[in-house]
């Protein structure tokens, strides 16, 4: 997982030669091209987590309920 997914010019050459099974980056930033070049590049839509959190922090609301049932899987 990699939140922003900067990736260099290479990085989906490199990516899809490896013998990573996928990456999966944040759509903070676009991957468009590169997902057209490396299919093992997955984007995770967070713009509703995301507008939640500024809703809450807009009204001093808890951030707890954006961190329950989420499960790590080891």
């Amino acid at each position: 997982m990699a939140t922003h997914g900067i990736l260099s010019a290479e990085a989906p050459r490199l990516i899809e030669e490896s013998p990573i099974d996928e990456v999966v980056v944040t759509n903070t930033v676009p991957h468009e091209l590169q997902k057209l070049q490396c299919p093992k590049i997955k984007t995770v839509d967070i713009s509703l987590i995301l507008s939640e959190a500024i809703r809450r922090i807009h009204n001093g609301e808890s951030m707890a309920y954006l961190f329950r049932n989420i499960t790590v899987d080891d």
